[in-house]
């Protein structure tokens, strides 16, 4: 699929299906293990728990910033959601839930 057909909201439930054992304890919050890695707190932003050093790493991305939940989130909110800030919400979205999982 081109990116020009999907959203943002599309992309989340192709992630959240490929990566299997999340919950949701609030709307736009997404946990494994009880522990939340990633939140939707805006239509056109997600923020994703990577830790410091892989966060510190994202922060260098454009349209990535700091997040409010503290040093080991970041934020994404990138103004044209294609191809290219799909790939890098995939890839941290998964780092993030692998990281959750490793946490418990």
């Amino acid at each position: 699929m081109q990116s020009e057909s999907l959203s943002l909201a599309d992309v989340l439930a192709a992630l959240l299906d490929e990566a299997g054992d999340v919950t949701t304890p609030t709307d736009r919050e997404y946990a494994r293990h009880g522990m939340t890695f990633a939140t939707r707190p805006a239509e056109d932003a997600v923020e994703l728990r990577l830790g410091p050093e892989i966060g510190e790493a994202a922060m260098r991305t454009p349209d990535t910033g700091p997040s409010q939940r503290g040093p080991d989130w970041i934020r994404f909110s990138p103004r044209d959601w294609d191809d290219h800030a799909f790939d890098r919400l995939e890839a941290w979205f998964l780092v993030a839930w692998r990281l959750a999982g490793k946490r418990r």
